[in-house]
């Protein structure tokens, strides 16, 4: 005779057991297990933004690269840890990505810069089988459906990041080899600057780019303006193949730069300065400090200079906020190693002679490109302010350029207040121009030489300049 016993679920449960027979301290473990998943994670991002911050950590591309990866090797290992600890199911793989994460962070940490050569092509194939072995490792042996979606996110970040920075280490060793550098470099004291020089002839045109461009942005330009006289472009700092400088590049840096670059670069003046956009400010700051050097100017559709009360004393900004600002664009820099300004020079390429073209799809491409130009708009109050600083420009020859459509409605009237810096000043309304059609369609550039040309000429014979 056989005797049923029907065990009570309550009575079970007192006992150390859930209705399906598992302990019921092992189900509140295994059910624990999208918790650590997702506070590890959480720990890892954390750490890698403490780390950042840490002042110990110089602001520089490398270093806070190698910060990130040790902040994200502490949460790996909080996960092998933690499962340990508080669930059934010990996710000891886990110690893998954090020792290779931490290794690598702390590679960059003490070797710098200097490890880019050899890491740049080592990195992309390291992380993307570490990826490929995790997906294996997580399918297998996380037991919870909504802990392995947590982490499949974070390791497909991480297999597109291996594919990007493959795609960059190629084609940055592509365009070593078919794009030689134009010009010259000139050390102008603790960062050297491209600087690239045409034609013959005095007054020597000098053109700054607008902002987050570089010098073959110019290139239109440039080629017409040589057939006439000297004109001299140049990459400003941490730009194409300029060096970075380690001090803000505000429109004094930038001006003061300028000037040791033409000195030492034996480029002899005197000068008509050019500037197109944020090239504005920084060609009014570089006439308000070196008046005796500047004959002539031309505003190319310039950014308008914050004037504030009757005289201009530009505010620095406090240590703390610059080094805040530094971290952040220097951050930006490993994006670049992603392939992310190689992909946009691909799909968005300028129209300008062949090799202008070549040098902004490199120089766009470059891991500093985007670091610099968030920095050089991050400091763009400061240079405004500096920038309003030249308040008479005499009666030396002035042609004030701007775009006909695509501007703000007082646009028309900050242009005019530039003009009237000279008693000896033309404002033209290009019809049809945008603000960068200015310089890179070719239309329009014809019209923006001209305008350079006709103060040149001014400087040379004295005559009025022409509506």
């Amino acid at each position: 005779m056989t005797t049923q016993i029907r065990i009570d679920p309550a009575v079970a449960s007192h006992s150390g057991s859930s209705p399906s027979g598992v302990p019921a301290a092992q189900s509140r473990r295994r059910a624990r297990m999208g918790s650590v998943v997702a506070g590890s994670l959480a720990a890892g991002f954390l750490a890698a933004v403490a780390l950042v911050a840490a002042p110990v950590v110089p602001p520089k591309e490398s270093a806070l690269t190698g910060a990130v990866l040790c902040g994200f090797a502490l949460g790996w290992a909080a996960l092998a840890g933690l499962s340990a600890r508080f669930t059934t199911r010990p996710q000891r793989w886990a110690a893998v990505p954090a020792v290779v994460l931490g290794a690598s962070g702390l590679a960059l940490l003490a070797l710098g810069s200097a490890a880019h050569p050899v890491v740049d092509w080592v990195w992309p194939l390291l992380l993307f089988g570490l990826a490929v072995w995790m997906v294996v490792r997580a399918r297998r042996d996380l037991g919870s459906r909504a802990a392995r979606w947590l982490i499949y996110p974070v390791i497909g970040a991480m297999g597109v990041a291996a594919v990007g920075g493959a795609y960059q280490a190629v084609g940055t060793a592509a365009d070593a080899s078919s794009v030689a550098m134009s010009g010259r470099l000139v050390d102008v004291g603790g960062h050297r600057l491209h600087l690239v020089c045409r034609g013959s002839g005095s007054p020597t045109v000098v053109i700054e780019a607008g902002g987050g461009e570089t010098a073959a942005t110019l290139g239109w330009v440039t080629t017409a303006v040589a057939r006439e006289t000297t004109v001299c472009v140049y990459d400003r700092a941490g730009r194409g193949w300029s060096e970075d400088a380690d001090h803000p590049q505000d429109a004094v840096a930038i001006a003061t730069d300028l000037d040791t670059l033409l000195h030492r670069g034996d480029v002899p003046g005197p000068y008509v300065i050019a500037g197109h956009s944020f090239g504005g400010l920084y060609a009014l700051t570089f006439a308000a400090r070196y008046p005796d050097q500047v004959a002539g100017m031309v505003l190319i559709d310039s950014t308008a200079p914050l004037y504030t009360g009757s005289g201009v004393t530009p505010t620095p900004s406090s240590p703390g906020s610059y080094d805040a600002l530094r971290r952040g664009a220097a951050l930006a820099s490993s994006v670049g190693r992603v392939g992310v300004g190689r992909l946009v020079a691909v799909l968005a390429p300028v129209d300008l002679p062949p090799r202008e073209r070549e040098e902004v799809r490199v120089a766009t491409a470059m891991p500093s490109a985007l670091s610099s130009t968030i920095e050089e708009y991050l400091r763009a109050d400061d240079s405004m302010r500096q920038a309003a600083a030249l308040r008479d420009f005499g009666d030396k020859p002035l042609v004030v350029l701007s775009a006909g459509v695509g501007s703000a409605p007082d646009w028309p009237r900050k242009q005019q207040r530039l003009a009237d810096l000279s008693t000896k000043s033309v404002h033209r309304v290009v019809a049809g121009a945008s603000h960068e059609a200015l310089v890179v369609d070719r239309a329009h550039a014809a019209t923006t030489s001209r305008s350079i040309l006709d103060v040149v000429e001014s400087v040379r014979t004295g005559a009025p300049l022409s509506r």
